[in-house]
């Protein structure tokens, strides 16, 4: 075997010899069929496990920021009303926000609660990842890709925060290993499973269908191995899966300029490995060895390499158009990324095993063991810097959670509250101060968010009747520092705010300011 060969330890006989042949055939070798329940179970859940104890613990800490305050509002937000806001925006995320609008009826809208399920769908991620390294390789390439998941700052990062992307890229997964045991042993029920699976990764995010494209390579080395049912069965399972989010992906398509603040610089191409994987220390390792894993995984390329390199490229080149290259929305290619890599690396493991069993006789198994433990200690502590960064709130989204604080401390019945700047401040307020009954009203509204259906309502176009009955205003400002507080409301309500209010107190938590107005008299 050559050195950068993966271990061949849960192969049958013969498998390096007809691994080509049987793979295109829906390999149906002993690789992936005949472990024992323990062996099943040991590969999901060790991984499952060191991904759910790398991110529960402080899962709460971090304060929301405003696209977890999205998830918040549209998921408290009636069917009713969910359904005028997703005719503006964000229909892409509607499933989700449907899930957690049930979620959070049950368990409440804590930052614990409402990030739970995203950890609960990166545990299954991790797990999922160590069954599909197993079937495409060994166990050994299985658990160590599965742990490496496990401690990926971006993986922990997406785990802890009330988006979709976890479960983006559990389903990605959970297609993808249903799509390998069709072509192994193939049935009408499991191409019917795998056929089900696809709506599941449009419905958690449309950029994730992309997967698929790694699929169909797949499925093309399988009919020239001579499988001629295997395109016909995909076609079949694929078209069904995708026309059924065709709907959402048109109406997506219609509401794109909601992210058309999102125009990339060949810098931010440059600085993918590291958004990506949430460092550099290993971002960059995992790529550059995960080049060298695109020949270890020979056949199996036809899955990975599309997998991990045509959802960047394409989002990036149309960039312009659809503003869709963003490193969270690629979260579902670290996977492939570390499967690749995790077979470089166990190749040069098993390599190594066959050196100590010809000289000291230790055993294979025992040396690829204590390979993939080492390779994680080391993957972890050099994650640990991006780690902390990861759990850390962002450091320029405004400190809402202290600024809630304060009204609710200092708040008297008959005040009102208004708000400047572009940072999401009405939405985020109203979540700090979602179980406060006594809240100021917010008062320069002509129409509220769900009666406009977006997340932001309607101002007041009469400024100076909308405050006539207020004579104490809380005003929450992120405009720029050094700048008067009222610079991104309208020039009608920051001359009315000028004219019959005085600055009373001012306090100034991260990124944000908090001022209490009283009407001059």
């Amino acid at each position: 075997m050559s050195a950068v060969q993966p271990a061949v330890t849960d192969r049958a006989p013969n498998a390096d010899r007809d691994a080509p042949r049987a793979a295109a055939s829906g390999r149906r070798h002993a690789r992936g069929s005949g472990h024992s329940a323990a062996s099943t179970a040991m590969v999901f859940l060790l991984p499952a496990a060191v991904a759910l104890g790398f991110s529960l613990p402080g899962i709460g800490d971090r304060q929301l920021w405003r696209d977890e305050h999205a998830t918040w509002w549209a998921a408290s937000l009636s069917f009713g009303d969910l359904g005028a806001l997703i005719k503006n925006i964000d229909v892409v995320f509607a499933p989700y926000y449907v899930v957690m609008h049930l979620w959070i009826s049950v368990f409440g809208t804590s930052p614990t609660a409402m990030r739970i399920p995203a950890a609960g769908a990166m545990a299954v991620a991790a797990g999922l990842l160590g069954l599909v390294g197993r079937r495409l390789f060994t166990v050994g390439t299985g658990v160590l890709a599965g742990l490496l998941f496990a401690v990926v700052p971006t993986v922990i990062r997406y785990g802890e925060e009330a988006r979709p992307y976890a479960f983006a890229v559990a389903f990605a997964l959970l297609s993808t290993l249903l799509l390998l045991r069709a072509l192994d042993r193939p049935g009408p029920k499991r191409w019917a499973l795998y056929g089900v699976s696809i709506p599941l990764i449009g419905c958690s995010h449309l950029v994730s269908l992309s997967v698929l494209a790694g699929h169909l390579g797949l499925v093309v080395m399988a009919k020239r191995g001579g499988d001629r049912t295997a395109h016909r069965a995909f076609a079949a399972a694929a078209g069904l899966g995708v026309s059924l989010v065709l709907p959402m992906l048109a109406q997506g398509a219609g509401q794109s300029g909601q992210i058309a603040w999102n125009n990339p610089t060949l810098q931010d191409l440059g600085d993918y490995p590291q958004e990506l994987f949430g460092s550099w220390a290993i971002g960059g390792p995992v790529m550059v060895i995960g080049v060298w894993g695109l020949y270890v995984a020979r056949q199996h390329a036809a899955l990975l390499a599309p997998w991990v390199l045509l959802p960047p490229v394409l989002t990036y080149l149309t960039s312009d158009q659809l503003h869709l290259f963003l490193p969270r929305y690629l979260l579902f290619t670290v996977p492939g990324w570390l499967l690749l890599a995790a077979a470089a690396a166990i190749g040069a493991a098993d390599r190594l095993a066959k050196e100590f069993v010809a000289r000291v006789g230790v055993g294979r198994r025992g040396v690829v063991t204590v390979f993939v433990l080492a390779t994680v200690a080391v993957f972890a502590g050099l994650a640990q810097p991006g780690i902390a960064i990861a759990r850390k709130s962002n450091p320029v989204e405004p400190d809402y959670r202290q600024a809630g604080r304060i009204v609710a401390r200092y708040q008297q019945a008959g005040d009102g509250i208004a708000f400047s700047g572009h940072l999401s401040e009405r939405r985020a307020m109203a979540y700090e101060l979602r179980d406060d009954s006594g809240r100021p009203t917010e008062v320069l509204l002509s129409r509220t968010a769900q009666e406009s259906g977006t997340y932001s309502g309607v101002e007041c176009s009469e400024p100076v009747k909308c405050l006539a009955g207020t004579d104490r205003l809380w005003v929450v400002s992120t405009s720029q520092t050094g700048v008067t507080p009222f610079a991104d409301m309208s020039a009608k309500t920051a001359t009315a705010l000028n004219t019959y209010f005085t600055v009373v107190r001012t306090y100034s938590p991260a990124n944000v300011r908090v001022l209490l107005l009283e009407r001059v008299r």
